[in-house]
């Protein structure tokens, strides 16, 4: 994992997340981009383009308080503003500078709170193709030693959508259990599982349930995992949520972080 992309909003929490992606960075040697979207759109060219100067300047100094609040550890922290839409912003990023994770965090931890990804968060997992890794927000980053992986169909188009998990599971020794949740309308090739995701795991468990989040929610709590990985697919785990960017916690929740790998099948 070379370089990581962490999207800073105005949460005053930021430099948490910030932190955490550090934390993290240090464990892979890897780069780190904060980049914040500014939208600026006017007529005269000249007036605008002063105008998107003074904005991206504005962000640039946004974005160093934010680093100054965060202890480096010699990690290289670079940054990247963008003017337009967030998603476009992250394709061209990704296009320049290959960007293997985003780290980003839910919506709050608050239990009033009913959105586990808000409006932002909630494009960046559903609406790229970039592996993202979701942390509660306060979390301290320690070396993940158990990983629940969950997948309603074995198949994977591509071998290298499984890198960033391999990644971690070499670096820190993790135990990777898999979860096959058979939901209603499954078909025989659903369960034919990739080899090269059962060449990383020690424990498979088959379980039917109505959604692949219920069959995490009934095995996460005897397995006590340090991170939860899912598949983003247009029909796989967020099928409900696919048309509006924001997910409820009625309808999604982890109090640990989210690998959201890119997508299977569709």
């Amino acid at each position: 994992m070379k370089n990581i992309l962490v999207p800073i909003g105005t949460s005053p929490e930021a430099h948490e997340t910030l932190q955490y992606a550090v934390d993290f960075a240090t464990e892979f040697s890897s780069k780190v981009f904060v980049m914040e979207v500014f939208n600026v759109k006017g007529t005269g060219a000249g007036t605008l383009a002063n105008l998107q100067e003074k904005v991206a300047e504005s962000s640039r100094e946004h974005l160093k308080k934010v680093i100054d609040k965060v202890d480096a550890k010699g990690v290289e922290i670079k940054i990247a503003t963008y003017n337009g839409d967030l998603i476009d912003g992250l394709v061209s990023i990704d296009e320049e500078l290959g960007i293997d994770l985003i780290i980003i965090s839910p919506r709050s931890n608050d239990i009033k709170e009913e959105l586990y990804l808000g409006n932002t968060s909630g494009r960046v997992v559903k609406r790229t193709d970039i592996p993202t890794l979701i942390v509660p927000k306060g979390t301290v980053f320690k070396p993940f030693k158990s990983i629940l992986t969950a997948f309603k169909s074995g198949i994977l188009k591509r071998k290298r959508i499984l890198d960033p998990l391999v990644g971690i599971q070499k670096k820190f020794g993790s135990k990777v259990n898999l979860l096959m949740v058979k939901t209603p309308g499954y078909t025989d090739d659903d369960l034919k599982i990739n080899t090269a995701l059962m060449d990383i795991s020690s424990q498979l468990t088959l379980t039917e349930n109505s959604t692949t989040y219920m069959g995490v929610l009934e095995h996460f709590r005897s397995q006590h995992p340090d991170l939860l990985c899912v598949f983003r697919r247009k029909r796989g785990f967020f099928k409900n949520l696919w048309e509006k960017n924001t997910i409820p916690k009625s309808e999604f929740y982890a109090p640990v972080p989210v690998l959201v790998l890119s997508v299977k099948k569709d």
